[in-house]
């Protein structure tokens, strides 16, 4: 399995187990001898989290649209310059819970038809897609009921409730088409260890 210097992201909807599934994978690459980078979006640098503060607290409200798209870009880019490619450039496995797909969801597709701002966006500042995105399919009313439980600070997407947990599964599940050939789909309906197993297979099958 050749994962040297991959970058590799998590999506889905809110509640679908992403944070479990990539400290399971990432376990699962340490105990194969690779070195592995775990980092979150928004938000893997000190730059990005102080970010992440002004966009996920607050009233759902609180900036429009256009607003989001440049703060969510404003983070990914010093993320992208402070965490994720220099670990790449070290040869290591970069983990991450989201990733520029999560704004072509939120901000390009929930708050407005600006999916075109964001793209333009992430090619002018960004320039880069992950090696390989894990997508977890999750029922959308159970995915709001566990991200609700969680009762932390970062919730204001959360607050939007059920019909735009359900409008972001079609979402991505749209993106997994368009994006094909980076993109895996997991069921994620089942018990956090049968999704572990099959993640892990997948991965290593994609990268053998």
């Amino acid at each position: 399995m050749s994962l040297n210097g991959k970058f590799i992201t998590f999506e889905g909807i809110d509640g679908s187990g992403k944070s479990t599934q990539i400290e399971r994978l990432a376990e699962n690459l340490r105990g194969a001898g690779l070195d592995v980078v775990q980092t979150r979006e928004p938000g893997g640098s000190p730059g990005a989290e102080e970010i992440r503060a002004l966009v996920l607290r607050g009233a759902p409200d609180r900036w429009s649209a256009e607003t989001e798209i440049l703060l969510f870009t404003a983070a990914r880019r010093d993320h992208l310059e402070r965490t994720i490619e220099p670990a790449l450039a070290q040869g290591k496995v970069v983990l991450c819970d989201r990733f520029a797909d999560s704004t072509r969801m939120y901000q390009g597709l929930s708050r407005g038809d600006l999916r075109a701002t964001v793209d333009s966006l992430h090619a002018l500042m960004i320039g880069r897609e992950p090696d390989l995105t894990v997508l977890i399919d999750m029922d959308p009313a159970t995915g709001l009921q566990r991200a609700l439980s969680r009762r932390t600070e970062d919730e204001r997407f959360e607050g939007f409730g059920e019909e735009l947990q359900a409008a972001m599964r079609r979402g991505f599940l749209d993106l997994s088409r368009e994006f094909s050939e980076r993109f895996i789909v997991v069921d994620g309906n089942r018990s956090m260890d049968v999704v572990a197993d099959d993640i892990a297979v997948r991965v290593a099958e994609r990268f053998s």
